[in-house]
Protein backbone atom coordinates (compact mmCIF):
# COMPACT_ATOMS: atom_id res chain seq x y z
CA UNK A 1 0.00 0.00 0.00
CA UNK A 2 1.42 3.26 -0.80
CA UNK A 3 0.39 6.33 1.24
CA UNK A 4 0.16 10.48 0.13
CA UNK A 5 1.13 12.35 2.88
CA UNK A 6 1.24 16.11 2.24
CA UNK A 7 3.04 18.85 4.49
CA UNK A 8 0.59 21.68 6.05
CA UNK A 9 1.33 25.64 5.30
CA UNK A 10 2.83 26.17 9.24
CA UNK A 11 5.09 22.54 9.20
CA UNK A 12 7.05 23.87 6.08
CA UNK A 13 10.10 25.42 6.20
CA UNK A 14 12.45 27.40 3.87
CA UNK A 15 14.50 24.92 2.02
CA UNK A 16 12.26 21.94 2.28
CA UNK A 17 12.32 19.55 -0.79
CA UNK A 18 11.22 16.78 -2.47
CA UNK A 19 12.05 15.14 -5.76
CA UNK A 20 10.91 12.30 -8.21
CA UNK A 21 12.51 10.80 -10.97
CA UNK A 22 11.28 9.92 -15.00
CA UNK A 23 12.60 7.67 -18.11
CA UNK A 24 10.89 9.37 -20.67
CA UNK A 25 9.92 6.76 -23.92
CA UNK A 26 8.20 6.95 -26.85
CA UNK A 27 4.88 5.48 -25.39
CA UNK A 28 5.00 8.42 -22.92
CA UNK A 29 5.56 10.55 -26.06
CA UNK A 30 2.38 9.16 -27.77
CA UNK A 31 -0.07 9.42 -24.40
CA UNK A 32 0.86 13.11 -23.38
CA UNK A 33 0.41 13.95 -27.57
CA UNK A 34 -2.96 11.97 -26.99
CA UNK A 35 -4.40 13.68 -23.95
CA UNK A 36 -2.97 17.30 -24.97
CA UNK A 37 -3.38 17.05 -28.90
CA UNK A 38 -0.27 18.30 -29.44
CA UNK A 39 0.65 16.23 -32.16
CA UNK A 40 3.76 18.59 -33.46
CA UNK A 41 6.02 16.13 -35.46
CA UNK A 42 9.42 17.20 -33.77
CA UNK A 43 7.45 14.61 -31.16
CA UNK A 44 6.34 11.88 -33.47
CA UNK A 45 7.91 12.27 -36.70
CA UNK A 46 10.94 10.37 -37.05
CA UNK A 47 11.64 11.42 -40.46
CA UNK A 48 10.90 14.84 -39.73
CA UNK A 49 12.44 14.64 -36.15
CA UNK A 50 15.97 13.72 -37.98
CA UNK A 51 15.83 16.32 -40.29
CA UNK A 52 15.44 18.96 -37.30
CA UNK A 53 17.72 21.25 -35.32
CA UNK A 54 18.12 18.30 -32.79
CA UNK A 55 18.47 15.81 -35.22
CA UNK A 56 15.97 13.05 -33.10
CA UNK A 57 12.72 12.85 -31.58
CA UNK A 58 12.22 14.98 -28.54
CA UNK A 59 9.27 15.11 -25.90
CA UNK A 60 7.50 17.52 -25.16
CA UNK A 61 8.65 20.27 -22.94
CA UNK A 62 5.67 19.98 -20.60
CA UNK A 63 6.03 16.49 -20.18
CA UNK A 64 9.08 17.61 -17.87
CA UNK A 65 6.47 20.50 -16.43
CA UNK A 66 3.92 18.14 -15.43
CA UNK A 67 6.47 15.90 -13.30
CA UNK A 68 6.63 19.38 -11.75
CA UNK A 69 3.31 19.45 -10.60
CA UNK A 70 3.11 15.69 -9.83
CA UNK A 71 5.91 16.37 -7.19
CA UNK A 72 3.54 19.63 -5.96
CA UNK A 73 0.68 17.40 -5.49
CA UNK A 74 1.92 14.52 -4.42
CA UNK A 75 5.11 15.34 -2.09
CA UNK A 76 5.23 18.97 -1.52
CA UNK A 77 3.63 20.41 -0.12
CA UNK A 78 1.35 17.16 -1.40
CA UNK A 79 -2.75 16.82 -1.28
CA UNK A 80 -4.79 20.00 -0.90
CA UNK A 81 -2.10 22.31 -2.85
CA UNK A 82 -3.60 24.68 -4.94
CA UNK A 83 -1.85 25.66 -7.86
CA UNK A 84 -1.62 29.23 -8.49
CA UNK A 85 1.55 29.92 -10.98
CA UNK A 86 4.66 28.48 -12.59
CA UNK A 87 7.53 30.07 -14.25
CA UNK A 88 9.53 27.63 -16.40
CA UNK A 89 12.60 28.12 -18.90
CA UNK A 90 13.39 25.12 -21.23
CA UNK A 91 17.29 24.81 -20.82
CA UNK A 92 17.74 21.65 -22.82
CA UNK A 93 15.69 19.19 -24.83
CA UNK A 94 14.62 15.98 -23.77
CA UNK A 95 14.72 12.71 -25.97
CA UNK A 96 13.58 9.26 -25.62
CA UNK A 97 15.70 7.40 -23.35
CA UNK A 98 16.64 10.28 -20.92
CA UNK A 99 15.97 10.02 -17.03
CA UNK A 100 14.89 13.32 -15.68
CA UNK A 101 14.72 14.16 -11.88
CA UNK A 102 12.83 16.97 -10.98
CA UNK A 103 13.20 18.67 -7.34
CA UNK A 104 11.25 21.43 -5.96
CA UNK A 105 12.35 23.19 -2.86
CA UNK A 106 10.74 25.67 -0.52
CA UNK A 107 12.05 29.60 -1.08
CA UNK A 108 9.75 32.13 0.34
CA UNK A 109 6.95 31.62 2.62
CA UNK A 110 3.66 34.46 3.00
CA UNK A 111 1.96 34.35 5.94
CA UNK A 112 -0.68 36.54 4.57
CA UNK A 113 -2.59 33.84 2.17
CA UNK A 114 -0.56 30.96 3.01
CA UNK A 115 1.64 31.42 -0.25
CA UNK A 116 4.47 29.49 -0.82
CA UNK A 117 7.28 29.92 -3.86
CA UNK A 118 9.07 27.14 -4.69
CA UNK A 119 12.31 26.33 -6.83
CA UNK A 120 12.13 24.32 -9.20
CA UNK A 121 14.00 22.29 -11.74
CA UNK A 122 14.91 19.43 -13.69
CA UNK A 123 18.07 17.85 -14.20
CA UNK A 124 18.95 14.76 -17.05
CA UNK A 125 20.90 11.65 -16.34
CA UNK A 126 24.21 13.67 -16.79
CA UNK A 127 23.14 15.73 -14.25
CA UNK A 128 22.53 19.18 -16.73
CA UNK A 129 20.13 20.89 -16.03
CA UNK A 130 16.59 20.50 -18.54
CA UNK A 131 14.00 23.47 -17.25
CA UNK A 132 14.42 25.49 -13.98
CA UNK A 133 11.35 27.94 -12.98
CA UNK A 134 9.52 28.64 -9.83
CA UNK A 135 5.99 27.40 -8.77
CA UNK A 136 3.63 29.62 -6.61
CA UNK A 137 0.94 27.42 -4.53
CA UNK A 138 -1.40 27.91 -1.77
CA UNK A 139 -0.38 25.62 0.80
CA UNK A 140 -2.62 23.40 2.48
CA UNK A 141 -3.98 23.83 6.04
CA UNK A 142 -4.98 20.25 6.91
CA UNK A 143 -2.91 17.08 6.77
CA UNK A 144 -4.10 14.43 4.56
CA UNK A 145 -2.65 10.72 5.05
CA UNK A 146 -4.26 9.06 1.68
CA UNK A 147 -3.95 5.83 0.45
CA UNK A 148 -2.75 6.83 -3.57
CA UNK A 149 -4.91 5.42 -6.00
CA UNK A 150 -4.43 2.87 -7.96
CA UNK A 151 -4.37 3.62 -12.01
CA UNK A 152 -5.95 2.06 -14.88
CA UNK A 153 -3.10 0.68 -17.23
CA UNK A 154 -3.29 1.90 -20.85
CA UNK A 155 -2.53 0.18 -23.90
CA UNK A 156 -1.99 2.22 -27.18
CA UNK A 157 -3.01 0.63 -30.49
CA UNK A 158 -2.84 1.77 -33.93
CA UNK A 159 -5.74 3.67 -35.36
CA UNK A 160 -8.37 1.88 -37.82
CA UNK A 161 -7.39 2.61 -41.38
CA UNK A 162 -7.37 -0.10 -43.11
CA UNK A 163 -10.96 0.06 -44.40
CA UNK A 164 -10.04 3.37 -44.99
CA UNK A 165 -7.13 2.73 -47.54
CA UNK A 166 -9.48 0.14 -48.98
CA UNK A 167 -12.42 2.50 -49.77
CA UNK A 168 -9.80 5.44 -51.17
CA UNK A 169 -8.11 2.99 -53.89
CA UNK A 170 -11.93 1.95 -54.62
CA UNK A 171 -12.20 5.49 -55.47
CA UNK A 172 -9.91 5.38 -58.61
CA UNK A 173 -11.13 2.37 -60.49
CA UNK A 174 -14.13 2.33 -62.91
CA UNK A 175 -17.74 1.23 -60.53
CA UNK A 176 -18.74 -2.04 -61.16
CA UNK A 177 -22.06 -3.38 -61.30
CA UNK A 178 -23.55 -5.48 -57.99
CA UNK A 179 -26.63 -7.48 -57.69
CA UNK A 180 -28.42 -6.58 -54.60
CA UNK A 181 -30.15 -9.52 -53.65
CA UNK A 182 -33.73 -8.24 -51.68
CA UNK A 183 -32.95 -4.96 -50.14
CA UNK A 184 -36.05 -4.53 -48.13
CA UNK A 185 -34.56 -3.02 -44.74
CA UNK A 186 -32.66 0.37 -44.11
CA UNK A 187 -29.56 -1.11 -43.50
CA UNK A 188 -29.65 -3.73 -46.84
CA UNK A 189 -30.67 -0.79 -49.07
CA UNK A 190 -28.66 2.05 -47.29
CA UNK A 191 -25.43 0.03 -47.41
CA UNK A 192 -25.05 0.14 -50.97
CA UNK A 193 -26.55 3.50 -51.94
CA UNK A 194 -23.72 4.76 -50.14
CA UNK A 195 -21.29 2.66 -51.69
CA UNK A 196 -22.86 4.02 -54.78
CA UNK A 197 -22.41 7.79 -53.94
CA UNK A 198 -18.53 7.13 -52.94
CA UNK A 199 -18.52 5.82 -56.73
CA UNK A 200 -16.90 2.21 -56.30
CA UNK A 201 -20.60 0.41 -57.36
CA UNK A 202 -23.64 0.40 -59.35
CA UNK A 203 -26.02 -1.46 -58.15
CA UNK A 204 -29.07 -2.93 -59.27
CA UNK A 205 -31.71 -3.64 -56.62
CA UNK A 206 -33.49 -6.99 -57.33
CA UNK A 207 -36.69 -7.17 -55.06
CA UNK A 208 -40.35 -6.12 -54.35
CA UNK A 209 -39.88 -2.79 -55.79
CA UNK A 210 -43.09 -1.58 -53.90
CA UNK A 211 -41.25 -2.44 -50.74
CA UNK A 212 -38.14 -1.45 -51.95
CA UNK A 213 -39.11 2.37 -52.76
CA UNK A 214 -41.41 2.32 -49.36
CA UNK A 215 -37.89 1.84 -47.54
CA UNK A 216 -36.32 4.10 -49.76
CA UNK A 217 -39.09 7.03 -48.78
CA UNK A 218 -38.40 6.32 -45.14
CA UNK A 219 -35.24 7.12 -45.82
CA UNK A 220 -35.14 10.05 -47.73
CA UNK A 221 -33.09 7.65 -50.65
CA UNK A 222 -33.78 8.59 -54.44
CA UNK A 223 -33.44 5.78 -56.57
CA UNK A 224 -33.85 7.45 -59.52
CA UNK A 225 -30.05 6.43 -60.75
CA UNK A 226 -30.64 2.65 -60.25
CA UNK A 227 -32.16 -0.11 -61.92
CA UNK A 228 -35.04 -2.16 -60.49
CA UNK A 229 -35.49 -5.72 -60.87
CA UNK A 230 -38.96 -6.34 -59.59
CA UNK A 231 -39.23 -9.70 -57.90
CA UNK A 232 -42.37 -10.94 -55.80
CA UNK A 233 -40.68 -12.71 -52.89
CA UNK A 234 -37.12 -13.00 -51.80
CA UNK A 235 -36.56 -16.43 -53.23
CA UNK A 236 -38.02 -14.92 -56.53
CA UNK A 237 -34.86 -11.94 -55.72
CA UNK A 238 -32.23 -14.54 -55.40
CA UNK A 239 -33.13 -16.31 -58.57
CA UNK A 240 -32.76 -12.66 -60.87
CA UNK A 241 -30.09 -11.53 -58.73
CA UNK A 242 -27.49 -15.05 -59.47
CA UNK A 243 -29.06 -14.97 -63.24
CA UNK A 244 -27.73 -11.80 -63.67
CA UNK A 245 -24.70 -12.67 -62.44
CA UNK A 246 -24.29 -15.72 -64.86
CA UNK A 247 -25.40 -13.06 -67.50
CA UNK A 248 -22.61 -10.90 -66.92
CA UNK A 249 -24.83 -7.98 -66.24
CA UNK A 250 -23.66 -7.87 -62.62
CA UNK A 251 -19.91 -8.51 -61.51
CA UNK A 252 -20.88 -8.98 -57.72
CA UNK A 253 -23.36 -10.65 -55.85
CA UNK A 254 -24.63 -8.60 -52.68
CA UNK A 255 -26.54 -10.02 -49.59
CA UNK A 256 -30.14 -7.96 -48.95
CA UNK A 257 -32.46 -8.56 -46.08
CA UNK A 258 -33.19 -12.42 -47.11
CA UNK A 259 -31.44 -14.75 -45.26
CA UNK A 260 -27.62 -15.87 -46.12
CA UNK A 261 -29.05 -20.07 -46.95
CA UNK A 262 -32.10 -19.15 -49.22
CA UNK A 263 -29.52 -16.85 -51.25
CA UNK A 264 -26.58 -19.51 -51.21
CA UNK A 265 -28.63 -21.80 -52.41
CA UNK A 266 -29.26 -20.14 -55.65
CA UNK A 267 -25.16 -19.78 -56.00
CA UNK A 268 -24.73 -23.27 -55.35
CA UNK A 269 -27.05 -24.45 -57.80
CA UNK A 270 -24.96 -26.83 -60.52
CA UNK A 271 -27.02 -26.19 -63.44
CA UNK A 272 -27.99 -22.05 -62.45
CA UNK A 273 -25.89 -21.45 -59.99
CA UNK A 274 -22.30 -19.63 -59.66
CA UNK A 275 -20.22 -22.64 -59.37
CA UNK A 276 -16.92 -23.00 -60.49
CA UNK A 277 -14.19 -25.75 -60.17
CA UNK A 278 -12.89 -24.06 -56.74
CA UNK A 279 -14.47 -24.92 -53.62
CA UNK A 280 -16.90 -21.19 -52.41
CA UNK A 281 -15.47 -19.70 -49.60
CA UNK A 282 -15.43 -16.73 -47.13
CA UNK A 283 -12.89 -14.05 -46.34
CA UNK A 284 -12.76 -12.23 -43.27
CA UNK A 285 -10.58 -8.78 -43.97
CA UNK A 286 -10.06 -7.50 -40.50
CA UNK A 287 -8.73 -4.33 -39.00
CA UNK A 288 -7.01 -5.37 -35.91
CA UNK A 289 -6.06 -2.92 -33.70
CA UNK A 290 -2.85 -4.55 -32.23
CA UNK A 291 -1.59 -5.82 -35.44
CA UNK A 292 0.20 -3.77 -37.51
CA UNK A 293 -1.60 -4.73 -40.81
CA UNK A 294 -4.19 -5.63 -42.67
CA UNK A 295 -5.32 -9.51 -41.51
CA UNK A 296 -7.16 -12.06 -43.50
CA UNK A 297 -9.41 -15.06 -41.40
CA UNK A 298 -10.46 -18.06 -43.75
CA UNK A 299 -12.98 -19.84 -43.87
CA UNK A 300 -15.00 -18.97 -40.69
CA UNK A 301 -18.17 -18.52 -42.83
CA UNK A 302 -19.46 -20.89 -45.16
CA UNK A 303 -17.51 -24.43 -44.54
CA UNK A 304 -18.22 -26.13 -41.73
CA UNK A 305 -15.59 -29.29 -41.96
CA UNK A 306 -13.42 -28.74 -45.05
CA UNK A 307 -11.37 -31.30 -46.66
CA UNK A 308 -7.71 -30.80 -47.30
CA UNK A 309 -8.73 -30.59 -50.74
CA UNK A 310 -11.23 -28.11 -50.08
CA UNK A 311 -8.65 -26.13 -47.93
CA UNK A 312 -6.14 -26.11 -50.94
CA UNK A 313 -9.24 -24.08 -52.47
CA UNK A 314 -9.98 -22.21 -50.18
CA UNK A 315 -6.60 -21.09 -49.44
CA UNK A 316 -5.97 -19.91 -53.41
CA UNK A 317 -9.21 -17.93 -52.63
CA UNK A 318 -7.92 -15.85 -50.26
CA UNK A 319 -4.22 -15.66 -51.62
CA UNK A 320 -5.91 -14.55 -55.11
CA UNK A 321 -7.64 -11.53 -52.24
CA UNK A 322 -5.07 -10.77 -50.91
CA UNK A 323 -3.17 -10.07 -53.82
CA UNK A 324 -5.21 -7.88 -55.90
CA UNK A 325 -5.70 -6.00 -52.56
CA UNK A 326 -1.49 -5.07 -53.19
CA UNK A 327 0.20 -8.43 -51.10
CA UNK A 328 2.65 -8.68 -53.54
CA UNK A 329 3.64 -12.42 -51.67
CA UNK A 330 1.01 -13.12 -49.04
CA UNK A 331 2.12 -14.97 -45.91
CA UNK A 332 -0.58 -17.96 -45.12
CA UNK A 333 -0.13 -19.56 -41.73
CA UNK A 334 -2.11 -22.44 -41.44
CA UNK A 335 -3.49 -22.81 -37.85
CA UNK A 336 -3.85 -25.38 -35.57
CA UNK A 337 -3.59 -25.91 -31.82
CA UNK A 338 0.20 -26.90 -32.04
CA UNK A 339 3.20 -26.14 -34.10
CA UNK A 340 4.71 -29.42 -34.30
CA UNK A 341 2.85 -32.53 -37.14
CA UNK A 342 1.44 -34.55 -34.64
CA UNK A 343 -0.70 -37.35 -36.06
CA UNK A 344 -3.21 -37.16 -33.33
CA UNK A 345 -4.49 -33.98 -34.13
CA UNK A 346 -5.48 -34.27 -37.91
CA UNK A 347 -5.43 -30.25 -38.75
CA UNK A 348 -1.33 -30.25 -38.03
CA UNK A 349 -1.34 -33.33 -41.31
CA UNK A 350 -3.18 -31.05 -43.28
CA UNK A 351 -1.40 -28.11 -42.68
CA UNK A 352 1.98 -29.98 -43.77
CA UNK A 353 0.30 -31.33 -46.24
CA UNK A 354 -0.89 -27.95 -47.85
CA UNK A 355 2.22 -26.64 -47.03
CA UNK A 356 4.14 -29.72 -49.69
CA UNK A 357 1.05 -28.77 -52.04
CA UNK A 358 2.52 -25.67 -52.34
CA UNK A 359 6.55 -26.62 -52.96
CA UNK A 360 4.70 -28.56 -55.87
CA UNK A 361 2.88 -25.16 -56.97
CA UNK A 362 -0.82 -26.75 -56.15
CA UNK A 363 -1.19 -23.85 -54.53
CA UNK A 364 0.06 -20.38 -55.90
CA UNK A 365 1.16 -16.68 -55.30
CA UNK A 366 2.25 -16.92 -51.29
CA UNK A 367 4.34 -18.50 -48.56
CA UNK A 368 3.04 -20.92 -46.67
CA UNK A 369 3.98 -22.36 -43.14
CA UNK A 370 1.97 -24.66 -40.98
CA UNK A 371 0.88 -26.39 -38.67
CA UNK A 372 1.77 -22.79 -36.85
CA UNK A 373 -0.82 -22.43 -33.03
CA UNK A 374 -1.94 -18.69 -33.01
CA UNK A 375 -0.04 -17.45 -30.83
CA UNK A 376 3.27 -18.25 -33.11
CA UNK A 377 1.06 -16.99 -36.02
CA UNK A 378 1.09 -13.11 -35.46
CA UNK A 379 3.59 -12.69 -32.78
CA UNK A 380 7.46 -12.79 -33.76
CA UNK A 381 8.39 -13.14 -29.87
CA UNK A 382 6.00 -16.13 -29.61
CA UNK A 383 7.29 -17.54 -32.41
CA UNK A 384 11.02 -16.89 -31.08
CA UNK A 385 10.79 -18.34 -27.56
CA UNK A 386 9.12 -21.47 -29.66
CA UNK A 387 12.50 -21.31 -32.07
CA UNK A 388 10.34 -21.50 -35.13
CA UNK A 389 12.42 -20.25 -38.21
CA UNK A 390 9.79 -18.61 -40.69
CA UNK A 391 9.05 -16.09 -42.86
CA UNK A 392 5.32 -16.48 -41.90
CA UNK A 393 5.63 -17.29 -37.82
CA UNK A 394 4.54 -13.67 -36.45
CA UNK A 395 4.00 -11.84 -39.86
CA UNK A 396 1.14 -13.81 -41.10
CA UNK A 397 -1.00 -11.81 -43.63
CA UNK A 398 -3.76 -14.94 -43.85
CA UNK A 399 -4.80 -17.42 -41.37
CA UNK A 400 -6.21 -20.33 -42.66
CA UNK A 401 -8.14 -22.28 -39.83
CA UNK A 402 -8.90 -25.34 -38.89
CA UNK A 403 -12.78 -25.41 -39.28
CA UNK A 404 -15.82 -22.87 -39.23
CA UNK A 405 -15.91 -23.66 -35.88
CA UNK A 406 -12.54 -22.03 -34.69
CA UNK A 407 -12.29 -19.83 -37.49
CA UNK A 408 -15.71 -17.99 -36.15
CA UNK A 409 -14.33 -18.04 -32.86
CA UNK A 410 -11.28 -16.54 -33.83
CA UNK A 411 -12.73 -13.65 -36.11
CA UNK A 412 -15.12 -12.77 -33.32
CA UNK A 413 -12.63 -12.85 -30.07
CA UNK A 414 -10.58 -10.23 -32.58
CA UNK A 415 -13.75 -7.87 -33.09
CA UNK A 416 -14.85 -8.12 -29.61
CA UNK A 417 -11.43 -8.61 -27.39
CA UNK A 418 -9.39 -6.64 -29.94
CA UNK A 419 -11.90 -3.81 -31.00
CA UNK A 420 -11.16 -5.05 -34.65
CA UNK A 421 -13.38 -3.80 -37.77
CA UNK A 422 -14.46 -6.79 -40.09
CA UNK A 423 -15.45 -6.85 -43.85
CA UNK A 424 -15.86 -9.96 -45.95
CA UNK A 425 -16.42 -11.13 -49.16
CA UNK A 426 -17.59 -14.67 -50.57
CA UNK A 427 -14.97 -16.39 -53.30
CA UNK A 428 -14.66 -19.13 -55.57
CA UNK A 429 -17.88 -18.51 -57.46
CA UNK A 430 -18.42 -16.64 -61.00
CA UNK A 431 -18.23 -13.22 -58.77
CA UNK A 432 -17.69 -11.75 -55.65
CA UNK A 433 -19.82 -12.29 -52.70
CA UNK A 434 -20.89 -9.74 -50.56
CA UNK A 435 -22.33 -11.01 -46.94
CA UNK A 436 -23.35 -8.62 -44.68
CA UNK A 437 -24.75 -8.26 -40.96
CA UNK A 438 -26.87 -6.23 -39.32
CA UNK A 439 -24.61 -6.22 -36.56
CA UNK A 440 -21.91 -4.75 -39.29
CA UNK A 441 -21.11 -0.89 -39.04
CA UNK A 442 -21.75 1.54 -42.02
CA UNK A 443 -17.52 1.62 -42.14
CA UNK A 444 -17.25 -2.57 -42.37
CA UNK A 445 -20.13 -2.18 -44.94
CA UNK A 446 -18.78 0.00 -47.21
CA UNK A 447 -15.27 -2.17 -47.13
CA UNK A 448 -17.51 -5.15 -47.84
CA UNK A 449 -18.19 -3.47 -51.35
CA UNK A 450 -14.99 -2.11 -51.61
CA UNK A 451 -13.15 -5.53 -51.24
CA UNK A 452 -15.55 -7.05 -53.77
CA UNK A 453 -14.86 -4.58 -55.81
CA UNK A 454 -11.12 -5.06 -55.59
CA UNK A 455 -11.24 -8.37 -56.43
CA UNK A 456 -13.77 -7.69 -59.69
CA UNK A 457 -11.02 -5.35 -60.76
CA UNK A 458 -8.42 -8.03 -60.24
CA UNK A 459 -10.45 -9.61 -63.06
CA UNK A 460 -11.08 -7.02 -65.18
CA UNK A 461 -7.53 -6.46 -65.47
CA UNK A 462 -5.80 -10.10 -65.08
CA UNK A 463 -4.44 -9.83 -61.77
CA UNK A 464 -6.29 -12.75 -60.76
CA UNK A 465 -4.83 -14.61 -63.40
CA UNK A 466 -1.47 -14.04 -62.45
CA UNK A 467 -1.96 -14.73 -59.17
CA UNK A 468 -3.33 -17.75 -60.10
CA UNK A 469 -0.30 -18.52 -62.33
Amino acid sequence: MVMIENKTYDELSLGDSASLTRTLSKRDIELFAIVSGDVNPAHLDEDYAAASMFQKVIGHGMWSGSLISAVLGTKLPGPGTIYLGQDLRFKRPVAIGDEITVSVSVKEKRDDKKIVILDCTAVNQDGKEVVSGTAEVIAPSERVNREAQELPEVSLHKAHHVFEHIIEQCKTYEPISVAVCHPCDKVSLTGPIEAAKLGFINPILVGPEAKIREVAAEENVDLSPYRIVNTIHSHESAEKSVALCRAGEAEALMKGSLHTDEMMHEVARRDTGLRTERRISHVFVMDVPTYPKMLLITDAAINIYPSLEDKADICQNAIDLARVMGVEEPKVAILSAVETVYPKIASTLEAAALCKMADRGQIQGALLDGPLAFDNAISKEAAAIKKINSPVAGDADILLVPDLEAGNMVAKQLSYLAEADSAGVVLGARVPIILTSRADTAPARLASCAVAAMFAHGRRTGALKTAAE
